[in-house]
């Protein structure tokens, strides 16, 4: 995430650089010229990426292991999201894993209207039967019920951001007679793995446990990963 401090430097950098492009055509050869273009273009999308359809305030996603053989779980998501552009009147879901993923799916408001696989994600659309504008705030709740999704003794639960997003909280809840051993958080586009703190680890009144990891500003396009042996 770019700080306050460089945004300024490198929209002036992108300015000058157009204001002087003209001149540089005349004065550099084309491989070199078209060198410096792609560089410029890639300044330019990572100070002002494209904006999308919507922005998420709060993004909760929590999976809820129901036995303790993996073969049952329910996932929860919320997402509060500020639509960025008039006429909006469809959302997108998505899903990936092991297992039936689509063993029972509710989600609040629309209506999921299509559902089909793109690479190794299924991607759910949702009608809002209604017309969003921009500058509206929704809030959608999806439960989804997965069947033998996490039955191996070491499991993960992922969150992909495709959206700029400003929280995100992954959450596990695991049986009272079965407690992770141990559980990690990895970033997979920087390849960086940290184990949860006492902190992050909570036993709920029935004994379940429950394992929480949170992060302001998430990077857009990062995978975060709950890994976990039991």
């Amino acid at each position: 995430m770019l700080q306050s401090g460089w945004v300024l430097p490198w929209q002036a950098m992108l300015k000058l650089y157009m204001s002087i492009y003209p001149y540089l055509r005349l004065l550099l050869d084309a491989d070199t010229l078209a060198f410096l273009t792609s560089i410029w273009r890639l300044a330019k999308r990572w100070v002002r990426p494209p904006q999308g359809m919507y922005e998420v305030l709060d993004y909760e996603t929590t999976l809820e292991l129901k036995d303790t053989k993996g073969k049952t779980a329910i996932h929860h998501k919320r997402q509060r999201v500020r639509f960025l552009q008039d006429n909006i009147i469809a959302y997108q879901d998505q899903a990936w894993g092991d297992g039936n993923l689509f063993a029972d799916y509710q989600c609040s408001p629309g209506v999921p209207v299509d559902r089909y696989q793109d690479g190794n994600r299924y991607r759910v659309l949702i009608s809002l039967r209604e017309s969003k504008s921009k500058g509206q705030i929704e809030q959608f709740y999806i439960e989804r019920k997965i069947e033998d999704g996490f039955t191996r003794e070491d499991e993960y639960f992922q969150a992909k951001i495709d959206h700029a997003t400003q929280r995100l909280t992954l959450r596990v809840i695991f049986p009272a007679k079965r407690l992770p051993k141990q559980v990690s958080l990895f970033e997979q586009n920087i390849n960086l793995s940290q184990p949860l703190q006492p902190h992050q680890v909570h036993t709920l009144p029935d004994k379940r446990q429950q394992v929480t990891w949170e992060i302001k500003q998430p990077r857009q396009f990062e995978t975060y990963t709950l890994r976990w042996m039991w």
